[in-house]
């Protein structure tokens, strides 16, 4: 999977009846948050993506 297909799994996910939220509206979120990511150190990013991995793991249950 490719960082784009990544995007756009994701915006099409986000996209709902509920929440219309666009394409480009969802990859610049997800840039933002890369961006976030950037600066925080290795540990850290590490323990952040296991913690939303396991929130997803609990909400696919």
């Amino acid at each position: 999977m490719t960082l784009t297909d990544f995007y756009n799994a994701v915006a099409k996910q986000a996209d709902t009846d509920k929440t219309a939220i666009g394409v480009a509206d969802t990859k610049r979120v997800l840039a933002v948050a890369f961006s976030v990511l950037h600066t925080l150190p290795t540990a850290d990013v590490l323990d952040v993506i296991a913690k939303g991995l396991a929130t997803a793991a609990k909400k696919a249950k």
